[in-house]
C-alpha cells in the first residue's frame, strides 16, 4: 500500500508539472466560491499566437501552441490591426467552485468572418467546437446571436483550456474575449436594444423625412442628406451585426463585404452632400475640383474591391484613409467658406465637429489606444446621431433658405399661411406628376393587352388593373381638387354633352364595382332617348362617381340604385334629379352635420374599416354648390342611405348630334405628317409609341428634352409637336417660347404644340395658354383624345 500511494504522488507531481509547462505563457482565471464575476475580460489570462496564412487544426495547435511564439494579451490589447492572418489564442479557466457555471462568451466583432471556439476538458481530453462569425450562414451559428457570442458550460471543478481561431478578410480584427453571466447578458443587451433602437429610430424619421422633402422641393441637397442618412445607419447596422442577421442571413460575398462597400458608398453620398450643402461648386472650384478628385478615387477604390479579389486586404485601410480624407477636406473647405466671408450654417459645423469627435473616439478605441468601453465602442454612434440632430437642424435652415430665396425671385409678399399653401400646391403637382406617369403606362398598357387577349381570365385580369388604376386616379384628382377649392381655383367647364351617355357610363362602372362586392345594382333611368345639355361632363361624371362609390363602399350587403329624373322646365332649361339609395351601414344623427367637411368620415371605426381619403362628399357639396344645385343626405344607422342631388342644366337650341367615329374600327390615316414627341419619359414615350404604331401615313420621331427637340427642327419637316412640360436640359415651356420666338425658323413659329402632361394644376393649364401652346392634354393618355387631337391640329 505505501508504494501505491507513493506511485499515486509521483503521478500527481508529474501532472501537475505538465500543467505548470502549459500554462507558462499564459496563466489561469479561477473562479471561486463567493467571487462568482458579472462580467469579466479575460485578456489578461490569454495569449495568442499569429499563425499567418497557416491553416492549422486544434490539435496541433494544442501540441505546439508554446512553440509557436505566444504572446500576452494584456488587457485592453485586443487590437490585432487590419489583417486576413490567422490567430489563436489560449485562456485556461479553472472552476474551483462544487458547481455548474454558466456564462456568455463574447470572442469577437460581430463582423469578424471566421471564429471558432473550443472548449477543452484537461481532465478528460474532450474538445466541444462552437462556430460563429458572418462566412456562414447566421442558422449554422452555434449561438444564433448578431454578435460573435458563444454559451459556455463550465462544469464544477473542471480546468478548461479555451482555444479561440479568428480571421477575417483584411478589416480590423479584435477579441475582446468577456464572459458575460445570464444576468449580466440580459442587462446588457437591454441597455444596447434602447440605446439602438434610439439611434435606429432617429436615422430613420430623418431620412423618410428629407426624403419627401427631396420629392417635394427637387433638391438634390435633400435628397443626398437623405441617401447619407440611410448609408449611415446601414453601415452601423453592419458593424453591429444586424445587417447580416436580418437582410443578408445566408452569407455569401456581399455579407462578407458589406461594410466595406457601404463605407465606400457612405463616404461619396457624404461628400456630395457637403459639396452640394456648402455650394462648393459656386464657391471654389479649385476645392470642387479636390471633391471631383476624391469621387474618383473611390470610385477606383470600388472597382478594385468588387473586381480585384487580391486587393481586398488594402481597400479596408484605404477606405478608412479616404474617409479621414474627406473628414479634412470638409473641414477646410468650411474654414476656407469663413475666411473668405461666405456664409456657413453654425448648426453644420456643429454637426461636422461632432462627426469627427466621434470617429476620432472610435478609431483610436479601434487601434487599441484607449480603453474599450461600451461608449468608445459606440462613440460613432453617439457621433453620427449629434451630426443627424445638428445638420437636420441646419437642412431646416437650407428649406428656410430655398424658400426666402423663392420669394426674392418671384418678388412676391407673402404672409406665413400663403407661404405654406404655395408649398403644398407644389408638392401636391409634384404628386400628380409622379402618380400620373406610371399610371399613363398602366392603363394605356392594360388596354392594348385587354385588346389583344383571347382567353376571358386574362381580359379580367386586365379589367381589374384598368380599375384599380382608375381608382388611384380618382383619389390622385381629389386630393388635386381640394388644392384648387382651398385656393379658390376650381373652375367649371360649359360645354355641350349627352346626359344619359355619362348616365350610361356611371351605371356601366357601379354595376361592376357593385357586382364584385356581392351587390345587386339597379339603375332607374330617365324616360327619353337621349338629352343635350350644356354643363361640365367631368364634374358630373365625378359628382355622380363619387356619391356611388360611397355607396358601394360603406353597403357591406344588400343593394345599390341609381335614379334619374329630369324635368324640363322651359326649353331651354332643364332640372335633373339624381338618387342613389343603399342598405348599408347608415350616419348617425349628430354625424350628418359635418358630413361635407374636408378629411370628414361618419366614423372612426368605419374610416378603418372602409378606408377612404375623406375628401369625397367634401368635393361632392363644393360641385354642387359651384353649379348652384342642392344635394341632401336622408340616413338610419344599419338601414341605408338615400343621397338626392339636384341641378339645373341650361338646354341647346335642338339640333344634330354629331356622331364622334369610333378609332378602334377605323382607318387612323394622318395622310404623312410628320409628328415630333418631346418627353423624357421612357415609360411615356413607350406608351405614345404604342398608340402611334397603329396610325397609317404617320412619322413620329422623339426627343429627351426641349433642347433635343429643337434640334430636330434642323433635320425633318415637322407638321405638330407633343410637349412634355417637366423636362431637364430645358422644358416644354422653355422650348415652346423658343419656337415661337423664331429660333427654330420663321416658317415654324405658328407650329401646333400640344401640351402632354400629368400636371393638371390650374396655373399649368394658364401658363400653357400664355406661351402659345394650341391644346392641352393630360395623362393618363386616351387613343382616341390623342388621334382626333392630332388629326384636329395636324
Amino acid at each position: 500500500m505505501p508504494k501505491r500511494s507513493n506511485l499515486i504522488s509521483i503521478k500527481r507531481i508529474i501532472v501537475s508539472f505538465f500543467l505548470l509547462i502549459s500554462t507558462i505563457s499564459h496563466s489561469q482565471y479561477i473562479f471561486k466560491e463567493n467571487h462568482l464575476p458579472e462580467k469579466k475580460s479575460l485578456q489578461d489570462y490569454t495569449s495568442i499566437i499569429d499563425a499567418g496564412q497557416s491553416q492549422l487544426n486544434v490539435n496541433y495547435v494544442l501540441k505546439n501552441f508554446e512553440t509557436l511564439k505566444p504572446i500576452s494579451l494584456k488587457k485592453e490589447g485586443n487590437y490585432l490591426g487590419f489583417t486576413e492572418n490567422n490567430f489563436w489564442s489560449m485562456t485556461t479557466l479553472v472552476n474551483d467552485t462544487n458547481k455548474d457555471l454558466n456564462y456568455y462568451f463574447e470572442v469577437a466583432r460581430p463582423i469578424t468572418d471566421i471564429v471558432e471556439l473550443y472548449v477543452v476538458n484537461e481532465r478528460t481530453g474532450a474538445i466541444k467546437k462552437q462556430i460563429s462569425g458572418d462566412s456562414i450562414r447566421f442558422t449554422e451559428r452555434s449561438y444564433p446571436h448578431r454578435k460573435c457570442l458563444f454559451k459556455l458550460e463550465i462544469p464544477a471543478q473542471a480546468h478548461l483550456k479555451l482555444l479561440v481561431h479568428v480571421k477575417s478578410d483584411g478589416e480590423v480584427l479584435k477579441i475582446p474575449l468577456i464572459l458575460y453571466s445570464n444576468e449580466a447578458f440580459v442587462n446588457v443587451n437591454s441597455a444596447e436594444q434602447f440605446i439602438f433602437g434610439l439611434f435606429y429610430g432617429i436615422l430613420f424619421i430623418v431620412a423618410i423625412v428629407y426624403f419627401f422633402f427631396f420629392i417635394g422641393l427637387k433638391e438634390q441637397t435633400f435628397l443626398y442628406y437623405s441617401l447619407y442618412v440611410v448609408f449611415v445607419g446601414l453601415l452601423q447596422f453592419a458593424l453591429d451585426g444586424y445587417f447580416f442577421q436580418y437582410i443578408t442571413p445566408d452569407a455569401g460575398w456581399f455579407s462578407n463585404h458589406a461594410v466595406l462597400l457601404l463605407a465606400i458608398v457612405g463616404a461619396f453620398i457624404s461628400g456630395r452632400y457637403s459639396e452640394l450643402f456648402l455650394q462648393i461648386k459656386q464657391n471654389s472650384k479649385e476645392l470642387f475640383l479636390v471633391y471631383k478628385v476624391s469621387y474618383i478615387l473611390l470610385g477606383i477604390l470600388f472597382f478594385f474591391t468588387v473586381c480585384v479579389p487580391s486587393a481586398l486586404f488594402y481597400s479596408y485601410q484605404i477606405v478608412n484613409l479616404l474617409a479621414m480624407i474627406f473628414l479634412l477636406v470638409v473641414v477646410f473647405s468650411i474654414a476656407y467658406l469663413f475666411f473668405t466671408n461666405k456664409n456657413v450654417d453654425k448648426l453644420y459645423v456643429a454637426g461636422i465637429f461632432f462627426l469627427i469627435i466621434g470617429f476620432g473616439v472610435f478609431i483610436l478605441d479601434n487601434v487599441g489606444v484607449i480603453p474599450n468601453t461600451f461608449v468608445t465602442q459606440n462613440s460613432s454612434k453617439i457621433g453620427t446621431a449629434l451630426e443627424v440632430i445638428f445638420l437636420s437642424l441646419s437642412m431646416s435652415n437650407l428649406i428656410r433658405k430655398l424658400k426666402n430665396d423663392k420669394e426674392e425671385y418671384n418678388r412676391i409678399a407673402l404672409v406665413k399661411s400663403e407661404e405654406m399653401n404655395e408649398l403644398k400646391s407644389y408638392f401636391l403637382s409634384n404628386i400628380s406628376h409622379e402618380l400620373r406617369t406610371p399610371l399613363n403606362a398602366i392603363t394605356n398598357l392594360i388596354e392594348d393587352i385587354a385588346s389583344k387577349a383571347a382567353d376571358k381570365k386574362t381580359k379580367k385580369n386586365c379589367e381589374v388593373i384598368s380599375y384599380s388604376a382608375q381608382s388611384l386616379l380618382g383619389s390622385v384628382n381629389d386630393i388635386l381638387d381640394f388644392s384648387k377649392i382651398e385656393k379658390n381655383e376650381l373652375k367649371l367647364e360649359a360645354k355641350e354633352f349627352d346626359l344619359l351617355s355619362i348616365l350610361k357610363n356611371i351605371k356601366y362602372n357601379a354595376k361592376i364595382k357593385a357586382k364584385d362586392k356581392g351587390l345587386k345594382f339597379k339603375y332607374v333611368k330617365p324616360e327619353m332617348t337621349s338629352l343635350l345639355i350644356i354643363g361640365d361632363e367631368n364634374r358630373l361624371f365625378q359628382i355622380l362617381n363619387n356619391v356611388l362609390n360611397n355607396a358601394i363602399k360603406f353597403t357591406p350587403n344588400g343593394f345599390v340604385e341609381l335614379k334619374a329624373e329630369v324635368e324640363k322646365k322651359s326649353d331651354n332649361k332643364a332640372t335633373v334629379k339624381i338618387i342613389v339609395s343603399d342598405s348599408g351601414v347608415g350616419i348617425a344623427k349628430e354625424k350628418r352635420d359635418s358630413l361635407f367637411d374636408s378629411f370628414t368620415q361618419h366614423s372612426i371605426d368605419n374610416k378603418r374599416k372602409f378606408g377612404g381619403l375623406g375628401l369625397g362628399l367634401y368635393i361632392v357639396k363644393t360641385l354642387v354648390d359651384l353649379q348652384g344645385g342642392d344635394i341632401t343626405i336622408e340616413s338610419e344607422i344599419n338601414i341605408g342611405t338615400v343621397c338626392t342631388i339636384v341641378l339645373d342644366f341650361e338646354i341647346p337650341e335642338k339640333k344634330i348630334i354629331p356622331v364622334e367615329p369610333v378609332v378602334e374600327n377605323a382607318i387612323c390615316d394622318l395622310e404623312g405628317k410628320t409628328i415630333l414627341v418631346v418627353e423624357d419619359n421612357a415609360m411615356n414615350q413607350m406608351v405614345i409609341k404604342m398608340i402611334t404604331k397603329k396610325w397609317l401615313n404617320a412619322s413620329v420621331i422623339y426627343a429627351n428634352n426641349g433642347q433635343e427637340g429643337l434640334n430636330a427642327f434642323g433635320n425633318h419637316n415637322i407638321d405638330l409637336v407633343l410637349m412634355d412640360l417637366q423636362m431637364p436640359v430645358m422644358d416644354g415651356y422653355e422650348a415652346t417660347i423658343a419656337i415661337r420666338n423664331g429660333e427654330v425658323g420663321e416658317h415654324n413659329t405658328n407650329i401646333p404644340i400640344i401640351a402632354v402632361t400629368a400636371d393638371v394644376m390650374e396655373s399649368t393649364k394658364s401658363r400653357v395658354a400664355e406661351i402659345g401652346m394650341n391644346h392641352y392634354l393630360t395623362k393618363p393618355l386616351n387613343k382616341d383624345v390623342l388621334y382626333h387631337t392630332v388629326k384636329q391640329y395636324a
